[in-house]
């Protein structure tokens, strides 16, 4: 939805006097402020995290401006030694298959063909983790781990800044 809006102003021109940004660079402003106040220590097992980039939200939405704020967010509630990037990543990184309508579509097996590149580049990074924001993305890579037997869990951002939380 949130590329769907932006789209539609861009495309149509539609005159608007807000700043269209994600909760992602929200989330980042937030935090170098201090109005969100985030400590990675709960990460006791030094869990390592990498980051899926979502194709709607960067490459094709708001670019590599949001992807850096999404990795600061990461290694700010989970360590920054504790983050390992995938390659190619932010505009570059690869697309992992679930977008565009294609989990609700039941196409599983050209799903899970088309999304062997995404598991292969997680895999590399030896990641426990990946985050995303995107619900498409996280249910890819849910069914990407399981298909693969791959090692990795998928999880929302917004569970690791709940994790993160401090008063």
């Amino acid at each position: 939805m949130f590329y769907a809006v932006l789209e539609g102003l861009r495309r149509f021109k539609i005159p608007h006097r807000f700043k269209f940004v994600s909760i992602i660079t929200l989330y980042a402003q937030w935090i170098r402020e201090g109005r969100l106040k985030v400590d990675p220590s709960w990460n006791k097992e030094g869990l390592k995290v990498t980051v899926q980039d979502p194709c709607k939200l960067v490459r094709q939405g708001l670019g590599d401006e949001v992807a850096e704020d999404l990795r600061f967010v990461i290694k700010a509630v989970v360590g920054e030694e504790n983050f390992v990037d995938v390659y190619p990543n932010m505009s570059n990184n690869y697309c992992c298959g679930g977008g565009g309508g294609s989990i609700q579509a039941g196409f599983r097996e050209k799903r899970m063909r088309f999304g062997r590149y995404k598991f292969e580049q997680v895999a590399k990074t030896g990641a426990d983790i990946v985050v995303t924001p995107c619900h498409n993305c996280h249910t890819q890579l849910i069914d990407l781990a399981n298909y693969y037997q791959g090692k990795f869990k998928a999880v929302h951002l917004w569970n690791l800044i709940v994790k993160a939380l401090v008063r």
